[in-house]
């Protein structure tokens, strides 16, 4: 646990002196400003966790480390407006502080910045680097437009909804962890096995944020609780619930899904939990999550290196899943 709490602090550290300033003011600002809202910091710690797992020099890691939180804040800037989202981490979200031309010109700033840092990395492992973070980026896009479709769409599976989060959030945890391991020129065979163990547990990590919306709570999750539910977002949750239900519950899944009346909304979500409640949906996704954390944990497993070094990463993917009680 010492080596992960000192990585941790040097990625809080290096993100603290993170300050990004131009004119006009108002299109720098809101860089700085969802920056400052904190978060979990999970891809930068990834990636000093990947490099250090192969023997690498850390502080060549976390300029590339500080560019994928970068490029992580920039889909969640952009994707609250897409999602008319109100809060992020409990503060308001950059479209509602600022306005909506601002925060898409904002975000496309921070895009421009999260490559400047990519690019600080040493000889040919830039190109490596690079070409993995392009791929990534190009894999959220699609997530996130998958993501958009969905909402049009009555043929939805959980299966679809699984290829959906592995390209919108998993893809970049694999990346952060594999972009560790390039810096550290690990052999390419086990910075894939690396990055695979990454997107297992993105997909885990995922499931359990999705438990987290409905039965979480405001201070903890940093977010409008049971959100998914008030907007019909077709979560895992969601899609196996209509998968499992008859009758009754059936029929109250139909009534409550495209509502929209807000002086409904306690209503909606007591009646739509309820029918999880009886479908015992929660325990089937927290058991989901479950299964990928142990399929990337034996991805750890075979990757060729002292065991003492994966005692972070297992230490930090214990953590993750303690989210969920």
């Amino acid at each position: 646990m010492k080596r992960l709490e000192e990585l941790s602090d040097q990625i809080e550290k290096s993100m603290e002196r993170l300050h990004f300033s131009g004119e006009p003011a108002n299109l720098y600002d809101p860089l700085n400003y969802i920056l400052s809202l904190g978060g979990k910091r999970m891809r930068p710690l990834l990636t000093l966790l990947g490099c250090d797992l192969f023997h690498g020099d850390i502080k060549k890691a976390v300029q590339p480390a500080l560019g994928i939180e970068v490029f992580h804040n920039f889909t969640l800037l952009h994707d609250d407006i897409m999602d008319q989202a109100p809060l992020r981490r409990g503060q308001a979200t950059v479209h509602k502080k600022w306005n909506e031309p601002t925060a898409i010109l904002s975000g496309d700033l921070m895009l421009v910045k999260a490559y400047e840092l990519m690019m600080k990395v040493d000889g040919v492992q830039m190109v490596k680097v690079l070409e993995l973070f392009n791929q990534t980026a190009a894999g959220v896009c699609e997530g996130q437009q998958m993501d958009m479709d969905f909402e049009k769409s009555d043929s939805v599976s959980v299966n679809d909804y699984i290829q959906m989060i592995t390209l919108k959030t998993a893809v970049l945890l694999g990346c952060g962890l594999k972009t560790g391991a390039l810096v550290a020129s690990a052999h390419e065979s086990d910075a894939d096995l690396l990055y695979d163990y990454g997107v297992n547990m993105g997909i885990g990590f995922q499931l359990m944020d999705d438990v987290l919306d409905v039965y979480g709570d405001t201070a903890k999750v940093g977010k409008q609780v049971a959100g998914d539910i008030l907007s019909d977002k077709k979560t895992w949750l969601l899609l196996k619930a209509f998968e499992l239900a008859e009758g009754e519950d059936l029929a109250i899944l139909n009534k409550w899904v495209g509502e929209r009346d807000t002086t409904k909304s306690e209503e909606k979500i007591a009646a739509v939990k309820g029918v999880y409640e009886r479908l015992n949906i929660r325990q089937l996704a927290t058991e989901l999550s479950e299964n990928y954390f142990l399929k990337a944990e034996r991805l750890l497993d075979a990757i060729p290196v002292e065991k003492e070094r994966k005692l972070p990463l297992l230490a930090y993917s214990e953590l993750i899943k303690e989210r969920v009680s």
